[in-house]
């Protein structure tokens, strides 16, 4: 599901874009196309799996719980299932990079989109949170493929993927969860970890609900926002930047195309209503790898092997970004 907190089922996405989105359509569809031209001229790369086309566009779901979503009612009181204090995100013992590889002294936070556990608490995670703009959801359970795989489970998947790489270019890597929460955590706390770590880059990882037919992936990038808590005047520079390299790497990565759905072909999409992003003081964007509703794109969010060019594209575009 793309990653709206708190938008109903049944509203249609804003067709409207927005200056900034069609000054980003400016920018990037460059760098995509010269990565299709690529890979059309000197094709996959080994064990590389088939590029995914374009397809006629369809009505986007994108921003809503899609068709697989739970709506699971079952709560559990959270005095029951404690969790951990606000801003704190989960390092493990050997979180710590190579001192000696290129990306030695930078931070990554890396935010797994949604939690397995959030269908067992509704309660929970439907308590509305301060995104700035105004008020949203704390998380939602995510959208799943028709037989059941679930974006919770894809999206730790490909981050764990997708740590390993980064820190064996000496990266330091720290996850907003890892399996060590009942819940959540919730949008603005997911903001507040990577603010807290002073992270240099921070991505979100999700696959997204719409319709069949609807194929890709696109990069989601924080809009001028300025309003209560939210203010991210100084990241939407960066973030773009970093949006675009992974989107471009993600192409050749993977094979995957653009969205034929969202971005204008581009890959990228502008957004402010979403708290991860309103909330962050540090670059920081999301990714829909791919549809979950969609078959085709199903069967490659489902492959092992795709997961890993997914983490590997994410990878090398993190870390043009931060080599410069």
């Amino acid at each position: 599901m793309s990653y709206d907190e708190n938008q109903p089922p049944a509203r249609p996405r804003r067709p409207g874009r927005g200056n900034l989105t069609i000054a980003v359509a400016a920018l990037v569809p460059t760098a995509l196309a010269g990565w299709l031209v690529w890979q059309s001229m000197n094709g996959p790369e080994k064990n590389e799996p088939p590029k995914v086309l374009p397809l006629p566009s369809g009505q986007t779901t994108a921003g809503k719980p899609g068709p697989g979503a739970s709506s699971h009612t079952d709560s559990a009181s959270p005095s029951a299932s404690p969790s951990p204090s606000p801003t704190q995100g989960s390092k493990r013992p050997d979180a710590k990079g190579s001192a000696s590889g290129p990306l030695s002294g930078k931070v990554v936070v890396v935010d797994p989109g949604h939690n397995p556990g959030n269908f067992r608490h509704s309660a929970e995670i439907n308590r509305l949170v301060d995104i700035g703009t105004n008020r949203k959801e704390c998380d939602t359970t995510g959208t799943s493929t028709n037989d059941g795989y679930t974006e919770a489970e894809f999206t730790r998947d490909v981050s764990q993927r997708l740590r390993t790489l980064l820190e064996k270019q000496g990266a330091t890597v720290e996850f907003t969860h890892d399996n060590d929460r009942p819940f959540g955590p919730c949008v603005d706390e997911r903001a507040r970890i990577g603010n807290k770590a002073k992270a240099d880059a921070v991505i979100s990882i999700h696959a997204d609900g719409a319709g069949i037919g609807d194929r890709g992936f696109h990069v989601i990038l924080p809009a001028l926002v300025n309003a209560g808590a939210a203010d991210t005047t100084e990241i939407v520079g960066p973030s773009r930047e970093l949006g675009e390299r992974i989107a471009g790497r993600f192409v050749r990565a993977t094979g995957s195309a653009p969205s034929n759905y969202v971005g204008d072909g581009t890959g990228l999409d502008v957004r402010k209503d979403l708290g991860g992003l309103n909330l962050s003081t540090v670059p920081k964007v999301f990714i829909e790898c791919g549809n979950m509703r969609d078959p085709k794109d199903a069967a490659l969010l489902k492959s092992s092997a795709w997961r890993q060019q997914a983490a590997l594209g994410m990878a090398e575009g993190i870390a043009g970004y931060l080599k410069g």
